[in-house]
């Protein structure tokens, strides 16, 4: 396993953690990519979050502080 293969493996993990609070207000997350060189994981939020104005805030203080709790290689988590 590659160190990249190892960091998105970790960032999927992140997410599980997770998972299950946000599909409790209809939405879910998914992991897209990792993009090593900005060091930077890519998600798309779903369902419910999908045009949610707290969507923002979901994606930065609930998925990437979840994220690079776990996994600090990653300096910020994207919306795909």
């Amino acid at each position: 396993m590659t160190t990249e293969q190892n960091i998105e493996s970790r960032i999927q993990e992140a997410l599980e953690q997770i998972r299950e609070a946000i599909q409790q207000d209809g939405g879910d997350v998914e992991f897209v990519s990792y993009d090593d060189f900005s060091k930077t994981a890519f998600v798309a939020l779903t369902g419910s979050c999908v045009g949610c104005p707290a969507s923002v805030m979901t994606l930065k203080m609930g998925v990437e502080r979840a994220v690079r709790m776990a996994v600090p290689e990653v300096q910020a988590v994207e919306a795909y």
